[in-house]
């Protein structure tokens, strides 16, 4: 058993117990295609959209979509309803002053509190919000360094496939169904994607 977070009062405490809990059952993690079975499609934009739409099991996936919000208050559970209690985005995504993410979210998920955690807890930034797109939007916008951190698509490889906080999907604690697949998997659904050409759905 994890232990509670330190900067955890009694009074938050109580009030974190419900935080991120879902009516929905979790159903077992699905899983995801391997790149390898898409080396068959011989045109490399056909190929290139067969493996971003299998790596959008992922990304439309709410431990994902919630963490990269329209908005500036992050959602949860199945169904993305608004985090209670209500939290704002705040300076680079790290919660208001005297209410940052680590207020209630440790190092790691503590799961009798059904809380999830993360030493690097935040919000996507704003230009990579996702909740109301279609993956073809959210393809392009991760494309673009403008709207993705600045990053290269090599870079979007290793932070798609190694990142640890991406990788808390897999991992996200009792209470919550984890993202389809492994994120090795995922990882390399993604440089596939990119040395196809790195083509986008239409929608």
């Amino acid at each position: 058993m994890s232990a509670l977070p330190v900067s955890l009062g009694v009074g938050a405490m109580i009030v974190v117990l419900g935080v991120g809990l879902s009516s929905a059952r979790p159903e077992a993690a699905s899983t995801l295609t391997p790149a390898t079975e898409f080396s068959t499609i011989g045109d490399d934009k056909a190929r290139a959209v067969a493996l971003f739409n299998e790596a959008g099991k992922v990304i439309l996936n709410p431990r994902c979509v919630n963490c990269h919000p329209a908005g500036d208050r992050p959602s949860q559970g199945d169904d993305g309803h608004p985090h209670q209690p209500l939290v704002v985005r705040g300076m680079g995504g790290f919660g208001a002053i005297g209410m940052h993410c680590t207020t209630c979210h440790g190092p790691e998920n503590f799961d009798p509190g059904r809380v999830p955690g993360h030493p690097l807890w935040h919000l996507a930034p704003i230009e990579m919000a996702w909740a109301g797109k279609s993956l073809g939007e959210i393809c392009e916008q991760i494309k673009d360094p403008k709207r993705n951190g600045g990053k290269s698509l090599d870079e979007i490889v290793h932070h798609m496939g190694e990142d640890s906080l991406v990788g808390w999907g897999w991992h996200p604690g009792v209470g919550r169904a984890p993202v389809p697949g492994t994120q090795q998997e995922f990882g390399a659904l993604i440089k596939a994607w990119v040395e196809a050409g790195a083509a986008c759905p239409s929608n």
